[in-house]
């Protein structure tokens, strides 16, 4: 549920912001309200469109290589939630001002209003199906189950949409860079966590060596099943008996995302030409 909870509150809170600035941006006009539920909601729909799909994906694999489809659909979990700190540590800004200047634009009337509808569809809709995706890798890669799966994206879904509103509204003072920093620090551990449990299907379907089964037993310690062993597997993809190969898959995917956000930080932007 924690999971669920943290990956859902951060997209919601991204969509969130960028309608928010949009919406700061463009109060002065009367029919932009109506733009603004009209793009909401065709996000929503197109959301709701490739959720289901998913689900009918995970059906026709049912009893044909899952642990090959559920080994994919976490790497590319993984992957997604890896691109995803990278990028926006170079270009979270700039989506942030680009999302004020269309507003501006519009308010000018260099822009149609139809553009705001249309802006907000394809930010919920690029949230949204991340969302579907991430989730899935969830319950594929884990005990969760469908029911703390959707509870917890319900409770992130709540939180961040009111966090984002308050941000908007001028009720938080807290900086939305704190939200993002903390958050991208928990991806980060889920992204590895999810390449972890990638592993360990590739493993059950012979497709990779274990490297040692198990390389460590802590259950002395810190069993899974105990209360805190299932907080932190699911906050950080905590094992009592990992293999080799996870371990290998784990610690990889923490250097090589963070070696991504360090380059992407440092980059120097290119000149524009003209």
């Amino acid at each position: 549920m924690l999971s669920a909870s943290i990956i859902v509150f951060r997209e919601t809170l991204e969509a969130a912001l960028i309608i928010g600035i949009i919406a700061a941006a463009t109060r002065s006009l009367p029919a932009r309200t109506l733009w603004l539920l009209v793009g909401a909601g065709l996000g929503v729909i197109g959301s709701l469109i490739v959720a289901s799909l998913t689900g009918q994906i995970a059906e026709l694999a049912e009893g044909t290589g899952q642990e090959l489809f559920n080994a994919g659909i976490l790497g590319l979990a993984a992957l997604m939630l890896a691109w995803h700190n990278i990028w926006m540590t170079r270009h979270g800004r700039q989506l942030a001002r680009d999302a004020r200047v269309l507003g501006l634009d519009v308010v000018s009337g260099r822009r149609e209003m139809s553009t705001l509808a249309l802006v907000i569809a394809l930010a919920i809709l690029r949230e949204g199906s991340e969302t579907a995706l991430f989730l899935y890798g969830l319950l594929a890669g884990s005990e969760e189950t469908l029911t703390t799966v959707l509870g917890g994206g319900a409770i992130g879904l709540l939180v961040g949409a009111l966090a984002g509103y308050g941000l908007y509204a001028g009720f938080l003072r807290i900086p939305a860079r704190l939200f993002f920093a903390t958050t991208s620090g928990l991806i980060l551990l889920l992204a590895a966590a999810m390449a972890s449990q990638a592993a360990r299907f590739l493993v059950q379907a012979d497709l990779l060596p274990s490297l040692a089964a198990p390389l460590w037993n802590s259950s002395w310690l810190l069993d899974n099943s105990s209360l805190l062993g299932r907080f932190l597997h699911t906050l950080v993809g905590y094992e009592a008996m990992p293999s080799g190969i996870q371990v290998v898959f784990y610690a990889a995917t923490l250097i090589l995302i963070l070696a991504g956000m360090h380059i992407f930080r440092i980059r120097p932007s290119l000149p524009v030409t003209n």
